[in-house]
């Protein structure tokens, strides 16, 4: 999951921290439409579904950010860890965007 091979501890650090902490911002704000509302593009189970894989990322960057907290900045994150979490931000993104467009469309 982790790689000790990392080229600038400081650099590492000045992008990782950040990047880790949107990936909790996002995650955060789509747990919480996920959790208040029904939203009636997505069935109970695909909404469920999201939900607990929204959970279990956050619950993955929070081990990410202790771990670089731990080791000050010394280890980094592989590419391949990254990328889901990128994929599932965009799928938030977009469930966030067809909530709103219902929104409005209702009043």
């Amino acid at each position: 999951m982790f790689s000790s091979n990392a080229p600038e501890p400081e650099l590492l650090k000045a992008l990782l921290e950040p990047l880790l902490d949107d990936f909790q911002y996002w995650f955060g704000r789509s747990r919480s439409l996920l959790e208040t509302q029904e939203l009636e593009f997505l069935g109970p189970e695909e909404q469920s579904d999201l939900l607990a894989r929204v959970t279990t990322a956050q619950q993955e960057v929070s081990t990410a950010q202790m771990l670089l907290r731990a080791t000050d900045g010394q280890v980094g994150i592989e590419t391949s860890i990254l990328m889901p979490w990128h994929r599932l931000v965009a799928e938030c993104w977009q469930v966030s965007r067809r909530s709103r467009m219902a929104r409005v469309q209702g009043d």
